[in-house]
């Protein structure tokens, strides 16, 4: 059984009790994407690099300057990463913040286990 959320993502639902608690148990919730982390990083990525095809292009047609002195590929990445950066941060703000959310989840996992282990051993 497959749901439509609001943006369009189709996500596999539990069928039994037993795939709800594995699901908790990994601490994937119902909604987000497991691999967040990998997913930001693949269109931060990909950001870049239509960044830097961008740049290299004005700089082959001749609306940038292609280089400064003999340093043309170090020019066209800083360039690319600085016109990224922005882009990015602007363009992937959902997909940082289901980033952060697992991550701050995980956190809070590992705290509630450690102090589980501390409060065992006194």
């Amino acid at each position: 059984m497959t749901s439509t959320s609001e943006t369009g993502n189709t996500n596999r639902a539990p069928h039994t009790a037993s795939d709800a608690a594995s699901g908790a148990a990994s601490g994937t919730v119902p909604g987000r994407t497991p691999r967040a982390t990998l997913r930001y990083t693949a269109m931060r990525l990909g950001v870049f690099l239509a960044c830097f095809v961008v740049v290299a292009v004005l700089a082959y047609v001749g609306v940038l300057p292609e280089a400064i002195g003999r340093a043309n590929p170090l020019w066209l990445l800083m360039l690319a990463m600085v016109v990224s950066a922005p882009l990015s941060l602007v363009l992937l703000r959902r997909q940082r913040d289901e980033m952060s959310a697992q991550i701050a989840e995980r956190v809070d996992r590992a705290k509630r286990k450690l102090a589980a282990n501390q409060s065992q051993e006194d």
